[in-house]
């Protein structure tokens, strides 16, 4: 049995220590927002914080996370859907099917707390997650949206 600090419970789960941490957010917790995409920490679909930074959850191994580490999901992020990254997105209309914008969003959460002031160069080394319907002029517009204005401060 293995405990986890998910958005700020502390939840008992079992599963052996090589479980991708993917599997036990969805699986044991019952957390779908994070999704699968690739299993090789390539596309960035699973993506979520821990401590703070953006991590791919789905080559995680279970054994590698403790209970002091903090884990935060995109059901974390803004339960309300008031964080200003999610409030960027659906104003500039950034997804189209929308399966990696959960982790898209997480990755940007991330990168705009320890960079508030991102650059397009910042932007396009930090936020490599991959989008099939190629949204990504969007995504920029979207996160350079959140660095004008200031506005990361209140999610």
């Amino acid at each position: 049995m293995a405990k986890l600090n998910v958005n700020g419970k502390i939840i008992d789960v079992e599963a052996a220590g090589d479980t991708p941490l993917l599997w036990v957010i969805r699986e044991q917790i019952g957390l779908t927002g994070t999704k699968y995409g690739c299993g090789v920490a390539q596309c960035g679909a699973c993506t979520v914080h821990i401590d703070g930074v953006a991590t791919r959850s789905c080559a995680l191994p279970l054994d590698s996370v403790t209970v002091e580490q903090k884990i935060v999901t995109i059901e974390g992020l803004s339960p309300d859907g008031t964080h200003p990254v999610q409030q960027a997105w659906i104003k500039h209309d950034v997804p189209q099917c929308g399966f990696c914008q959960s982790g898209m969003i997480m990755a940007t959460a991330a990168l705009l707390q320890a960079n508030p002031k991102a650059t397009e160069a910042d932007i396009a080394a930090e936020i490599t997650n991959i989008c099939r319907c190629g949204t990504y002029a969007r995504v920029k517009t979207a996160i350079l949206d959140v660095v004008a204005g200031g506005t990361l401060g209140r999610g």
